[in-house]
């Protein structure tokens, strides 16, 4: 089911060249799609979101006075949440909000030997759209992941879009978003609540920025409307390297890559170990395992596409591999894994030790899991209350300043053939 290559094989740079990239692509068909429903929500606003909506997720009584869940609506909402799934979101959000809590900017003001006052501020973006995936199958934990670091980091509005197919919601979502004192929660999914958060119309508030996963047009979608709004990322499918040893419980090294298996058939597991023995080991557990999993076909062909074995001989070349990998989620389960640690550059959340499975990070450890992919680690970096903050320098030159400084601008302008700019500076010298 899984595939494996050995270090030692003379293409092996080729063959995991070819692994990593092989989830990459985007099908013109799917982005002509998106494409063609951002136009449509840019000129027809509530008509095309409405439009679409019927169309995608079957909710044919939709209309622009119940786009959003009502008071009453989260109300009964909330009523259908058992109270052992209400307990665990409440532990999940004081954890996630005490981590987010600790990355706080720290603004600076200092004043040079002119007199010049410089300074360096955060404020934080006004209104944010927080896209949730949706139906049955939604998450509260992306709620939590997503709001925290924007209540951190001072966010006025907070806007959550879900979509509501089949009038099915999970209540645990909306009682999340409740929490987090999401302003208002629509019933949209897809390009088009992107569109029309990017766009803004009647019923749907425009914001600054949108963040959230969401599947294949979602990410489209949202790259699509790069520059008229912010956006968290550009994610791909999710994905786990686990680095292990001959030390490592093979049932727990086989549990961890089928936790990620089951996310999606696109998703990615990758185990890197030096040791034969273990190898087989976990094969024989991946099998046995899946017997009893519910999303068994989900996990089997993520495996058996994208599922890949690595055979190394060394720590070096270990830590080479994991850095060109550049994981998503990596676990370092081996019987020293800090000794790892100090050579990985890149990699969005790392899990040291066999009691740090990365469904800790998903749900409760506290750090965020909305986490750069597809290699995009090796330059980014995961959700945090800086993705809410914009940094400001704020510049104030005195008289004696501008005199001392002045002529250094007006040479450089010069060179630079910006007659403009130096005329700016030198008609204050006069």
């Amino acid at each position: 089911m899984i595939k494996e290559i050995k270090i030692k094989s003379k293409n092996f740079s080729n063959q995991l060249s070819y692994y990593l990239d092989s989830r990459k692509g985007v099908p013109k068909s799917k982005l002509k799609m998106v494409k063609n429903i951002l136009s449509d929500v840019k000129k027809n606003h509530d008509t095309a979101i409405l439009k679409y909506e019927k169309k995608f997720s079957g909710l044919k009584k939709l209309n622009k006075n119940n786009i959003f869940f009502s008071k009453s609506e989260i109300k009964k909402s909330i009523k259908n949440i058992d109270k052992k799934t209400q307990n665990s979101i409440d532990i999940a959000y004081n954890r996630i909000l005490t981590f987010h809590k600790k990355q706080k900017f720290k603004d600076f003001k200092f004043r040079d030997k002119y007199k010049n006052i410089l300074s360096y501020r955060s404020v934080p973006i006004e209104r944010v759209g927080i896209y949730v995936p949706g139906g049955t199958a939604s998450y509260p934990s992306s709620v939590l992941m997503n709001c925290i670091p924007a209540i951190v980091a001072g966010v006025k509005e907070i806007f959550m879009t879900v979509p509501s197919s089949n009038r099915k919601i999970n209540p645990a979502v909306i009682y999340a978003a409740k929490k987090c004192k999401v302003k208002k929660i629509y019933k949209l999914g897809g390009a088009q609540a992107i569109a029309a958060f990017a766009f803004g119309t009647k019923t749907v508030a425009k914001v600054d920025k949108i963040v959230g996963p969401g599947n294949e047009y979602v990410a489209l979608a949202k790259k699509e409307v790069f520059g008229e709004v912010g956006i968290d990322m550009f994610a791909g499918p999710s994905e786990v390297t686990i680095v292990a040893d001959k030390n490592s419980n093979a049932d727990w090294v086989a549990a961890d890559l089928i936790a990620q298996a089951e996310h999606d058939e696109m998703s990615q597991s990758i185990l890197v170990t030096q040791s034969e023995d273990l190898v087989s080991k976990v094969k024989k557990s991946i099998h046995n395992q899946l017997k009893f999993l519910p999303k068994r076909k989900i996990a089997i062909n993520s495996l058996t596409n994208f599922g890949l074995v690595i055979l190394t001989d060394n720590t070096r070349k270990i830590c080479e591999i994991v850095n060109q990998i550049s994981p998503e989620h990596l676990q370092i389960y081996t019987k020293k894994p800090e000794n790892y640690l100090k050579f990985i550059k890149n990699a969005g959340s790392i899990f040291l030790g066999g009691y740090s499975p990365e469904a800790m990070g998903d749900y409760i450890a506290g750090p965020n899991h909305v986490l750069p992919t597809s290699g995009t680690a090796k330059f980014s970096s995961g959700l945090s209350i800086y993705d809410f903050l914009k940094r400001q320098s704020v510049i104030k030159i005195t008289k004696s300043g501008i005199e001392r400084l002045g002529s250094s601008v007006i040479n450089l302008a010069k060179n630079e053939n910006l007659r403009g700019h130096a005329n700016s500076v030198k008609i204050r010298l006069r």
